[in-house]
């Protein structure tokens, strides 16, 4: 009784559609800022380093550098303070936990990116196909050159 009233509770909390996201990634979080009775989006951009919970309380680390100085800050992803997380890049990584980059500067920082296994198999039937043209048509030059020698 007490799981199926906090499941409950719980689902209600939790935001419509999420954009899907991995460790690696650099994101843009756009977080809604309150001023006085004003309020604005401001948009924090970094890479993710690290996810952890589940359901309502699963969180995730964004980390940027800002004047040669490394910022980390920590977000909820189901709050209402999150307007929105757009991805801008999507980085390889072999970790679930990015928390090296800490210790690392300048260009050692950067990750390799990763490519959507769809664009890259597309590319790859598209070279095919090209390449089986070519040979088509090579072929049937030849069959023409024996046909008029």
């Amino acid at each position: 009784m007490q799981n199926r009233l906090m499941d409950l509770v719980e689902k209600s909390t939790l935001k419509g559609s999420v954009p899907s996201f991995e460790i690696g990634d650099t994101v843009d979080v756009h977080v809604r800022i309150l001023e006085g009775d004003k309020e604005r989006i401001q948009i924090y951009n970094g890479v993710v380093i690290a996810r952890s919970g589940a359901g309502p309380r699963e969180m995730f680390v964004v980390r940027r550098i800002v004047q040669g100085e490394g910022v980390e800050r920590k977000f909820p992803l189901h709050s209402p303070r999150i307007a929105d997380i757009v991805v801008k890049r999507s980085g390889r990584v072999r970790r679930a936990k990015l928390y090296y980059l800490r210790s690392r500067s300048g260009k050692a920082v950067r990750l390799k990116e990763r490519y959507a296994p769809t664009a890259s198999a597309e590319a790859k039937t598209a070279k095919a196909e090209r390449k089986a043209a070519r040979a088509a048509s090579r072929k049937a030059a030849k069959e023409k050159a024996a046909t008029e020698g």
